[in-house]
């Protein structure tokens, strides 16, 4: 979907949702988000703030990446980016490309699908963390 196609199937508060989300180099929180967009002026509640986003993932505008704590960030879908979690400290890297580009299901695969964007995250522990769990062993 283009901006213009976007904004015809968004009411106002979701398209301010994207905006922002679109204007952050890096991804948000809800709170981050919702904080961001009462900074900016716009009134909204942190239920509605999820609501959106919830409702931009389903039309495919917006993507979420859980972190091992449980806390969920959120990008615009043409966001391709990719990251190396530590699932003990949580030190987050993001990836300089991702290998799956140019990767499709077969046709038969895909049943129909239409494909909108894909995850790849990779999840391990960090070289402090690992140190640190090999001198208290």
């Amino acid at each position: 979907m283009d901006s213009e196609a976007d904004s015809q199937q968004l009411n106002a508060k979701q398209v301010s949702v994207l905006a922002m989300l679109r204007e952050s180099s890096e991804e948000l929180s809800g709170q981050e988000l919702h904080q961001r967009l009462r900074l900016n002026g716009q009134p909204i509640g942190l239920a509605t703030v999820y609501r959106h986003l919830r409702q931009l993932q389903r039309l495919g505008l917006a993507r979420c990446r859980h972190l091992p704590s449980g806390e969920a960030l959120y990008a615009p879908r043409e966001r391709d980016t990719h990251h190396l979690t530590c699932v003990s400290c949580g030190l987050t890297l993001p990836l300089d490309h991702c290998p799956m580009h140019g990767i499709q299901p077969q046709p038969e695969a895909a049943q129909g699908f239409e494909l909108l964007f894909h995850t790849l995250e990779y999840f391990g522990r960090c070289p402090r963390c690992r140190h640190s769990a090999s001198a208290d062993a």
